[in-house]
């Protein structure tokens, strides 16, 4: 009896120390982690006014596409993403439709929190808003004047990134689709209305 008390206790204490070297890596660990998140890579997307190509498909002149550091589950999809920080501003994606499959995700922390297809664009175009909830509330203040169309989005962190896809069905669609990524704007609404400024205070370039 006794040695079964021993040997439980044995077995204790070296769980209690394998515990404690994994909690203290763990800890250690935190800061280089943080740097490798997805939210934390998107971030260098935020000085640009429109995606950073993070996949784009092959083509003919450029048969080796880079490496993703989002999951890729189809490689006729050319993938691109704008990052956000809903202090600098409201946050305003705008894309045009036309033949090729477009989509778009908005990302936070803990993951997606909204997404749409092309097939909710109107006249050709598919507008996003991503504010956060005060942004929110002061934009509907202000459609009492003067009512915007704008789909808006309420964030649930400051920070976050919109993922762009776009589909190419065919081979002779491949640079199409890369140009699409291209063409998306996103930029920093510094006023809630309806016609995105693409600038900041400053008349520099709208970033983010």
């Amino acid at each position: 009896m006794r040695l079964v008390s021993l040997r439980f206790v044995y077995a204790t204490l070296i769980g209690l120390v394998l515990a404690g070297i994994v909690h203290i890596v763990a800890v250690l660990a935190i800061p280089v982690l943080s740097e490798k998140d997805a939210v934390s890579r998107a971030r260098t997307s935020e000085s640009l006014d429109h995606p950073q190509p993070i996949y784009t498909v092959a083509t003919g002149d450029d048969p080796s596409p880079p490496e993703a550091w989002l999951p890729i589950p189809d490689p006729a999809v050319a993938v691109g993403v704008c990052a956000y920080d809903l202090a600098d501003g409201p946050m305003r994606v705008s894309a045009r439709t036309g033949s090729l499959a477009l989509s778009l995700a908005a990302h936070a922390r803990r993951g997606a929190f909204y997404a749409v297809t092309d097939q909710a664009a109107v006249r050709g175009a598919l507008d996003l808003v991503i504010l956060t909830r005060a942004q929110y509330d002061e934009a509907l203040a202000d459609d009492e004047n003067d009512p915007s169309r704008d789909v808006r989005i309420v964030a649930p962190d400051t920070r976050g990134f919109v993922v762009v896809r776009v589909i190419a069905g065919l081979p002779s669609q491949r640079p199409a689709a890369n140009a699409a990524i291209q063409a998306v704007s996103c930029t920093t609404d510094t006023a809630t209305d309806d016609a995105p400024t693409g600038k900041d205070s400053s008349g520099k370039g709208a970033g983010r």
